[in-house]
């Protein structure tokens, strides 16, 4: 098992730690709804160091990036981040990343961390174009600030002006007294906030500052268990249960970063299920009835008849009850339909909704 920069000061604080794509993680501290509550109402701070970082430069950067994703890296400006995704040849997904523009030939992407040999060998196989490629991912570590005083948090120990940064940007700058730290105005939690990358070193000191920064708005050290309550609540897609090497990006609700005024992989596979349709969707769902539905679960018809599966499920903190994703059948994909959740050979209704649930 790999272990963060973070990881004593993790054991120190007393959180339960479990294995995560390859890295003994920390699932929860104090518990998962008061962390929760603390980002969506205050602040909360989040280890995803395990995460995957490389570096693309070079004259055919960008060339590279446009064959190997599918939103139009070219329409990125300095400072700016793109959500995407890494399509295979048969129109599934490798993996779902952030692109970040630092300039016309150097981009910093994002990738998850169970992915990031696979996405590193996707990519160097399909760099015909001369393109320089580092993988930095065990000499960074990366941490999210996240909740409505994450500004006023961060803003304490950086000179760069937080406010200036607009959602889905980023900027250079000095945290800490340490120089060349990528601040993002991006995170996972749908609450707003910050992700911060820096050098393997600084990991303690940064979480240290920013603990004492964020006491007064009560913040909490938050661990994966929050981070997946947190993300399902607003719809965000998980690689491995809602979008994986057989899901497309239509059929996953991510036709908004697939553009088609640009070549890139499968690109002709996906323009035919956009203007045909597909026969199957990922939708989102809220119980009818007491009960939590989890991955795997079956969805079925009135009838009985299997129509789909859960890919992600829980209690939501927020509204008090179930929510989830699911492929699911035409035509039951519809906004209204009623589908039934099998939960211990019980078909308990279901309703599809809009996005997000919070």
């Amino acid at each position: 098992m790999n272990r963060t920069a973070l990881y004593a000061k993790h054991v120190s604080l007393g959180a339960k730690m479990v294995p995560f794509a390859g890295f003994e993680m920390p699932v929860q501290y104090s518990g998962l709804t008061e962390e929760h509550f603390a980002v969506r109402e205050r602040v909360g701070l989040f280890d995803v160091s395990h995460m995957g970082q490389f570096f693309i430069e070079g004259e055919g950067a960008l060339e590279l990036l446009q064959k190997v994703t599918t939103n139009n890296v070219a329409a990125l400006v300095d400072g700016q981040a793109q959500y995407s995704c890494l399509p295979n040849e048969e129109g599934g997904i490798v993996d779902d990343l952030i692109v970040y523009k630092m300039n016309d030939t150097k981009y910093f992407v994002v990738v998850n961390a169970s992915n990031i040999a696979k996405d590193w060998a996707h990519i160097s196989r399909h760099n015909t174009f001369g393109a320089t490629m580092t993988n930095v991912s065990d000499q960074t570590s990366l941490i999210a600030v996240q909740g409505p005083k994450a500004l006023e948090t961060l803003q304490k120990l950086t000179d760069t002006d937080l406010g200036a940064i607009p959602y889905y940007h980023f900027a250079v700058g000095t945290l800490c007294g340490i120089p060349e730290v990528i601040i993002s105005n991006t995170g996972y939690t749908g609450s707003g906030g910050f992700e911060v990358y820096f050098a393997n070193e600084h990991a303690e000191k940064i979480w240290d500052a920013l603990t004492a920064a964020g006491e007064e708005f009560g913040v909490l050290p938050c661990g994966l268990g929050a981070r997946d309550t947190l993300r399902l609540e607003k719809g965000f897609c998980l690689y491995g249960n809602d979008i994986d090497d057989t899901t497309s990006p239509i059929e996953a609700g991510l036709g908004w970063i697939t553009k088609f005024d640009k070549s890139f992989i499968s690109k002709e596979k996906f323009q035919q299920q956009k203007e045909e349709g597909v026969t199957r969707k990922l939708v989102a769902f809220e119980m009818q009835e007491k009960a939590i539905p989890r991955h795997d679960y079956p969805v079925v018809d009135a009838q009985g008849e299997c129509i789909g599966r859960v890919t992600s499920g829980t209690m939501s903190p927020m509204k008090k009850v179930g929510i989830g994703l699911a492929y699911v059948d035409r035509p039951h994909f519809k906004l209204g339909s009623e589908i039934f959740i099998q939960i211990r050979n019980k078909s308990v209704p279901a309703k599809v909704v809009k996005l997000p649930f919070v």
